[in-house]
């Protein structure tokens, strides 16, 4: 055992350096073993402690670790209860060695008063890192691990919203999901005038076993460089790498209408793709009434992410949730990434409190028992868009009943379209424009492109017949101009009718 400041820390001496290697090794041994769940033995007043209750279990900052130790980080830790019932290691890396950071009660209070009779072999339910993000002198939160494989993380100026996870496996699956864990996790010390983090994690669940390394660099865009070494127990058919989570309740195309004073409420209103044949696809999110799901095939994908690209207060009209601050999240693929599909579910939900929408990527190759995987990626929790070849951006999606010269037609659907800026700045006649809409399934008609007088952009219409079956369509804006004829302008508008 040894003292680190006035907290009493216990050692094990792994290596003489412990770094990612010493994570592989344990995952890759714990995946030769048979898969052991944690019993749980959670006093009474946690195990059902309402979620209400279980916000007001707080940590208190002065008994960190890093607290005042002059280092631009510091840590802090969740407690176990309510639905968090799955306890976590969480060691620190120091000068190579690894060091043991024991669950404390009395460094947490409950309502304010300090707790001090938790009994029970019980440790942390996870922790958050903080960091001087926004001004020099406050501690904002950063990044928070807390729960199954989930994780979250803030650039500039943000507020929590889309979670990410360490791997998804069966989503969608109506023989139910599996959700691996994290079990056990390193975070290296950081030195005085570090700006960056190391976090290591092992993976836990009944088929697979993973090692982690998470290199975290704090700013306007938050960058997160993950590596994940797979060992699967078992086959596995259908596995999310790199996955998202987040929540749409409604929005401007939302064809089931909440009784709700606010005008959107989503933590993310599209899925953006750029492919490896260099197309910009944008799938606008909807919270219909059965489940949906999407996969957009490609190979050696350059990225995607969820994107709350609408960044109007005015849109949301939410003094609280505050939703034109959540962060998107990109994910820029770098090692592992063959042949799959950019994979999308989105489940019915009628609250804003439940994640209803997973995109991950699906590779084609079937994991398989017995052999190693590794896949890295690079994440940007961010609030603006990507580079995206100065194609113009798709910004709003509206849906309504179909028609011409003010008669409508029930059996058509109205879809208008929105573009704004890049290459689209630079036309000045709408004749220069020419949309390009198809749909494997129903007919096409009264297409129709304007100008935005209102922001400049350009609108597209145009009317869907369905034909009782599921359609996908695609949309776009290409150059009219001889110089470059056919030039597709704009992103590719994707979207899925179900009858």
């Amino acid at each position: 055992m040894m003292i680190v400041g006035a907290v009493l820390w216990s050692q094990t001496a792994f290596s003489a350096v412990f770094n990612y290697q010493n994570v592989i090794e344990k995952a890759q041994k714990l995946s030769e073993k048979p898969y052991h769940a944690e019993e749980v033995n959670l006093p009474p007043e946690l195990a059902n402690m309402d979620y209400d209750t279980f916000r007001s279990l707080r940590y208190v900052r002065e008994h960190g670790p890093w607290y005042r130790k002059n280092i631009p980080f510091e840590i802090q830790f969740f407690h176990m209860g309510s639905i968090y019932q799955n306890s976590v290691r969480v060691n620190q890396i120091i000068a190579g060695e690894e060091l043991y950071m024991p669950y404390t009660p009395s460094a947490f209070t409950l309502n304010d008063k300090p707790i001090d009779n938790i009994k029970g072999n019980i440790d942390y339910a996870g922790f958050r890192l903080h960091y001087p993000l926004n001004t020099p002198d406050y501690y904002d939160e950063l990044i928070s691990f807390l729960g199954a494989s989930y994780f979250r993380a803030l650039g500039q100026h943000q507020k929590y919203g889309l979670s990410a996870r360490g791997l998804a496996i069966d989503t969608g699956v109506q023989t139910g999901e599996e959700f691996p864990i994290f079990k056990e996790f390193w975070v290296k010390r950081p030195a005085m005038r570090q700006r960056n983090m190391t976090i290591y994690a092992l993976l836990d669940s009944p088929r697979i076993t993973g090692a982690y390394s998470f290199f975290i660099q704090p700013g306007k865009a938050t960058k997160i460089d993950v590596t994940a070494t797979l060992f699967p127990r078992a086959d596995i058919q259908k596995i999310g790498i790199a996955p998202l989570t987040s929540m749409y309740l409604f929005g401007e195309n939302t064809k089931n209408k909440f009784f709700d004073y606010r005008p959107e409420v989503h933590d993310s209103d599209g899925l953006l793709i750029h492919n490896g044949n260099d197309e910009w696809l944008w799938r606008p999110l909807d919270n219909s009434r059965q489940l949906r799901m999407s996969s957009f095939s490609d190979k050696a994908p350059k990225g995607f992410g969820l994107f709350q690209r609408d960044r109007n207060p005015d849109h949301y009209q939410d003094f609280e949730a505050h939703y034109q601050e959540r962060p998107s999240v990109w994910i820029e693929p770098l090692e592992g990434f063959g042949t799959g599909r950019v994979h999308l579910v989105e489940i019915p939900s009628d609250k804003e409190i439940h994640d209803n929408v997973v995109a991950f990527w699906w590779p084609d190759e079937k994991i398989q028992k017995g052999k190693s995987y590794t896949f890295k990626y690079r994440m940007y929790w961010t609030s603006e868009d990507p580079e995206s070849d100065n194609k113009g951006k798709i910004i709003a999606t509206r849906t309504g009943v179909g028609g011409v010269s003010g008669v409508p037609e029930e059996s058509k659907i109205k879809y208008v379209i929105d573009f704004k800026g890049g290459v689209l700045d630079e036309i000045t006649d709408v004749a220069q424009l020419v949309p390009d809409v198809s749909v494997d399934a129903g007919s096409i008609m009264n297409t129709v492109v304007q100008k935005n007088s209102m922001d400049g952009g350009y609108r597209l219409f145009f009317d869907f017949k369905p034909n009782g079956r599921t359609g996908e369509l695609r949309a776009s804006l290409k150059s009219a101009r001889d110089s470059d004829k056919d030039a597709v302008l704009t992103e590719v508008w994707t979207y899925q009718y179900l009858p």
